[in-house]
């Protein structure tokens, strides 16, 4: 019998902000990378599936501001 065992490197997590889809209204989990100053992407509402944009800025305390808005607010 043979016992296997790895050497788990355990990663720091990511933060995670809530943000209310403009379409739908229900509330979203976002993941953050805060490695990034700013960032602009565009990720799928998890309920509605409507495109949402999403703008990051991460300050200088590591303070993250998320601003969520339609095609139509860009």
């Amino acid at each position: 019998m043979s016992i296997f065992l790895r050497n788990w490197t355990r990663l720091p997590m990511l933060p995670t902000e809530v943000v209310e889809c403009p379409y739908c209204g229900e509330s979203i989990d976002l993941i953050i990378d805060d490695s990034v100053e700013h960032q602009r992407y565009v990720e799928d509402c998890s309920v509605c599936c409507r495109p949402l944009n999403i703008d990051v800025s991460v300050g200088d305390s590591s303070e993250i501001r998320v601003i969520c808005t339609t095609d139509n607010e860009a």
